[in-house]
C-alpha cells in the first residue's frame, strides 16, 4: 500500500506541477519540452529569446490569423500550442489532448495575452535544425532578425508551422506560398480580431 500511494502522490505532483510553474512564467524565458529535451540528448539548439515589443508586428499577425484558420478545422489554439510545447508531450493522443485542455484554461487565466503570445513566438520550432523562436527563425530562414520581418517573410514562418522540418520558410514550396498569402490576406482583412489585447483567449 506505501509504494501504491507513493506512486500516487508522485503522478499527482508531476500532473499538478505545471499549474504551480505557470505564474512563475509571468517572467522569464522559459524553454518547451522538445528544447529541454534536444538538450539532454546533445541535440542542436538555437534560441535567442527575444521581447514581444522588438519582433515585427508582422509576426504575431500572422500567426493568430494561420491559427483563426487551423481552429475552424478543429485546431489548437495559441494557448493550447503553449500548454504543450511548454509541459506536454508533440504526438497527438486523447491522453494529451485530455491534459492540454484545462492546462491551456489555467494559462489563459493566469497569463495576460501578450505574455501568451511572447512565450508561443519564443518557444515554437521555426527550423529544421533545432532553431526555436522567432529571433532564431528568422535568422536561419531571411537571415536577418525577427524585428526586420516583412508580412510576407512573417507569413512564411506561420505557414510552416507546425512541421518546420518538412516545410521550409527559407525555400518555400508552392503549398507554403498558398498558406503564406492566405495568411496575408487574412491577416490585413481582419485587422486582427483576436489580438492579443482582447479578452478573448486565442
Amino acid at each position: 500500500m506505501r509504494i501504491v500511494r507513493n506512486l500516487f502522490l508522485a503522478l499527482l505532483l508531476v500532473l499538478l506541477l505545471p499549474y504551480l510553474l505557470v505564474p512563475l512564467y509571468r517572467g522569464g524565458h522559459p524553454v518547451s519540452t522538445l528544447m529541454a529535451w534536444r538538450y539532454m540528448t546533445g541535440a542542436p539548439v538555437s534560441r535567442q529569446w527575444i521581447d514581444f515589443g522588438a519582433i515585427s508586428p508582422s509576426l504575431p499577425r500572422s500567426v493568430v490569423a494561420a491559427e483563426d484558420g487551423e481552429v475552424t478545422r478543429g485546431g489548437s489554439t495559441i494557448t493550447q500550442q503553449v500548454a504543450k510545447n511548454l509541459f506536454l508531450w508533440q504526438s497527438r493522443s486523447v491522453v494529451r489532448k485530455a491534459l492540454e485542455f484545462p492546462l491551456a484554461l489555467w494559462i489563459d487565466l493566469v497569463l495576460p495575452k501578450q505574455r501568451i503570445l511572447e512565450i508561443y513566438l519564443n518557444i515554437a520550432e521555426l527550423g529544421p535544425s533545432g532553431q526555436f523562436g522567432a529571433q532564431a527563425g528568422a535568422s536561419y530562414a531571411f537571415g536577418r532578425p525577427a524585428s526586420a520581418l516583412s508580412p510576407r517573410d512573417a507569413a512564411l514562418l506561420a505557414a510552416i508551422l507546425p512541421n518546420p522540418v518538412r516545410r521550409s520558410a527559407r525555400n518555400p514550396a508552392p503549398g507554403v506560398r498558398r498558406l503564406a498569402g492566405t495568411y496575408m490576406a487574412r491577416a490585413q482583412a481582419s485587422g486582427l480580431r483576436r489580438c492579443w489585447r482582447t479578452q478573448r483567449a486565442f
